[in-house]
């Protein structure tokens, strides 16, 4: 019996694309491995504390961070990132359902993913999810392929692969939605059909990734 991660970034829940596209892919994931667990963690809906990585980051060189503010006692700091770093090893899979704010990942996915950085043996040492699967469902407001005016703006999608692919080795697989704003946003109106589209063809590839990953899973524990 396998485990998907699921984790949840987007700070809307009716209409968020991410979400969306995230549901597609554990649809797809539950019928090929229908014995399968869920581990869900909804950092849109239950940010963790910000307070946390300047704990633990200030308490690796022998200090306190500067300001009070940013301090909580190092055992509960601990204690989350621990719990953090044993949700995504135990994981075989992760589901990573991210949306693009202002040109990047949201500050509670900057921290979740500094507290799992921060553990060496995660990033550096023995890189124990190296050759795992991680699905990526994103949304993107607008339009940031080659040749479109905001091309190289996209800094939320490089980001999440240098730390997934390249700081853990784990085996990424992307859906994509772009121009989700479309259809609310005036000026955007010529769009909407182009909107639809990406949405449509980025579902198919969630479920594809879900239906891909459940079998080599399964293939694994046959």
């Amino acid at each position: 019996m396998s485990t998907l991660l699921r984790v949840d970034a987007s700070i809307r829940l009716d209409g968020s694309v991410s979400r969306a596209l995230a549901d597609s892919a554990e649809a797809a994931w539950k019928a090929e491995h229908p014995d399968g667990v869920v581990v869900r963690r909804d950092l849109g809906q239950h940010p963790l504390p910000a307070t946390v990585w300047p704990t633990l980051a200030a308490a690796q060189v022998g200090q306190e961070p500067v300001a009070e503010s940013d301090r909580m006692p190092l055992a509960e700091a601990q204690a989350i990132a621990d719990e953090l770093k044993a949700e995504i090893v135990n994981a075989d899979a992760v589901l990573l359902a991210v949306p693009m704010y202002n040109y990047g990942i949201a500050q509670h996915v900057k921290t979740w993913i500094d507290l799992l950085v921060i553990d060496k043996d995660l990033a550096f040492g023995s890189r124990p999810l190296a050759g795992r699967p991680a699905i990526f469902a994103l949304a993107r407001g607008g339009g940031y392929g080659p040749g479109s005016p905001k091309e190289g703006w996209d800094h939320a999608t490089p980001y999440l692969e240098r730390i997934f692919g390249d700081v853990f080795g784990m085996n990424i697989r992307t859906a994509a939605a772009e121009l989700t704003l479309a259809p609310v946003t005036p000026g955007m109106e010529e769009l909407i059909d182009a909107s639809k589209v990406s949405e449509s063809e980025a579902h198919v590839e969630a479920e594809t990734h879900g239906t891909v990953v459940a079998r080599e899973l399964v293939g694994k524990a046959a």
